[in-house]
């Protein structure tokens, strides 16, 4: 086992949670220790030096509540605890909470729930492993590729906007990459040798809120929330319009005083950010209905920025056909294939729904699966559902026909769940249908394989 591999330690008496725990969480790359009591918890905790703790409240010898105060009285509580219970109550959630537990999840456990919590527990903490790029690969810094008139005004709005510090709202489909272009930006400023800290908002619960973006104070110890890890640098909010109110009021608070403080802490903490926000739907609307406050809506959008759709600047499209190919051959070890020019043809004129999202994934997904060393116009086709009817068998295999039988399955997975994501226009609950998957084990499945909702 790699020594930067997550160490995860699963505290519970029932067997059969211990063992899917832990089937789960190792498919998704963790070491997992496993322990049937507080006893056997402490020895694990001693020999193992866990990154995070999965505790059951109710054990046979000592209770979770108990094993949590001894470690914080011995001050050895050096990782994050979230707590399990299949008789939660709010006391038993509080106490855990007062006692420092990073989060309280409730059984039947809601698998989905589980991932994100380790992740975001494990992300939030300063006692992460040392190679802190095992929990998230960073993302390469890129340009918006392409040479339109369309693309060359939107980059040159961004470099000039960069050297100052007012904040941003990006407003563009989804799939247009708000999110690149919002790295060009800090790239650009003078915000370029801090951390850029990227946000899925619609992710953070309204509970742990407050312990995320402040961070928090628990036995002489300091957990940095987002505002905080990102000083000096750029948080970008993804998706904004996704935010709870209560969340939306916490972060008013926060941004108007240019201060806040860590939950469990007395003072006042300030932070230098250049804040950055995007939105898919016009918050306009969203604040009209009610679902979105028009003054934080104000504070977060003192400029906005549109992104263009794929289909407005469709002469870009050989470019990023171009681009993602040698991307995929030098960051996935994909064998390189080049687009005939009937094919760069047919999709300059392609609609683009999904728009560098799409185009992205239609390219991983026609590397992965296709043949030979030219893409051709009708594998194309056939690729985007275009043509019915079964495709002329292919007088070789794809080359991911030669990988580990789990690797092999990754790739198609991934291949099959993009490509029907992109024809039930980004809703899980259509692709749900479509797949004939439970959208539960649906959201495990597409966080494992790395496909952004």
């Amino acid at each position: 086992m790699d020594t930067n591999t997550p160490r995860l330690l699963v505290v519970d008496d029932e067997p059969d949670i211990r063992r899917l725990v832990s089937e789960i969480l190792e498919d998704e790359g963790y070491e997992v220790a496993m322990a049937e009591d507080a006893e056997t918890a402490r020895q694990l905790k001693s020999k193992t030096n866990p990154n995070l703790i999965l505790l059951d409240i109710w054990m046979p010898d000592t209770d979770g509540i108990t094993l949590l105060k001894e470690w914080v009285a011995e001050d050895s509580l050096n990782c994050p605890v979230v707590m399990m219970s299949g008789h939660g109550s709010v006391e038993a959630a509080v106490e855990a909470t007062r006692l420092g537990a990073y989060d309280f999840l409730e059984k039947p456990l809601s698998m989905a729930k589980l991932l994100l919590i380790v992740e975001k527990a494990l992300e939030s903490s300063y006692l992460q492993w040392e190679n802190a790029g095992t929990s998230r690969p960073s993302a390469i810094d890129i340009e918006p590729v392409g040479k339109s008139a369309s693309v060359a005004r939107t980059k040159d709005q961004l470099k000039r906007l960069a050297q100052h510090d007012a904040r941003l709202l990006l407003v563009g489909e989804a799939g247009v990459g708000k999110e690149l272009y919002a790295r060009y930006l800090h790239n650009h400023s003078s915000h370029r040798d801090g951390p850029f800290i990227d946000v899925a908002v619609g992710s953070i619960s309204p509970e742990n809120s407050a312990v995320e973006f402040f961070g928090k104070e628990c036995g002489g110890k300091i957990y940095p929330g987002l505002l905080e890890r990102a000083h000096k640098g750029t948080l970008f909010l993804g998706e904004i319009a996704g935010m709870d109110k209560e969340t939306q009021l916490r972060l008013l608070s926060a941004l108007e005083s240019r201060s806040f403080l860590r939950v469990g802490g007395s003072e006042a903490v300030r932070v230098e950010v250049r804040v950055v926000a995007s939105t898919r739907i016009s918050l306009d609307e969203e604040v009209k209905s009610g679902r979105f406050r028009q003054d934080l809506y104000y504070l977060l959008n003192e400029v906005t920025v549109e992104i263009p759709p794929l289909r407005a600047h469709s002469e870009d499209v050989p470019a990023l056909l171009s681009f993602y190919v040698d991307y995929f051959v030098s960051q996935d070890k994909l064998g390189f294939r080049r687009f005939s020019m009937a094919a760069q043809n047919f999709l300059r004129n392609y609609c683009w729904r999904g728009n560098v999202r799409e185009l992205k994934n239609l390219v991983q997904r026609l590397m992965i699966l296709g043949v030979g060393e030219d893409i051709e116009l009708e594998e194309v086709k056939s690729a985007l559902g275009s043509v019915m009817g079964d495709m002329a068998m292919a007088p070789s295999v794809p080359d991911f026909f030669n990988l580990p039988l789990k690797e092999a399955r990754d790739h198609f997975e991934k291949a099959y769940l993009e490509y029907h994501f992109e024809r039930t226009g980004g809703s899980v609950a259509k692709l749900s249908a479509a797949v004939g998957m439970e959208r539960t084990h649906l959201y495990r499945k597409l966080h494992s394989l790395n496909i952004k909702l």
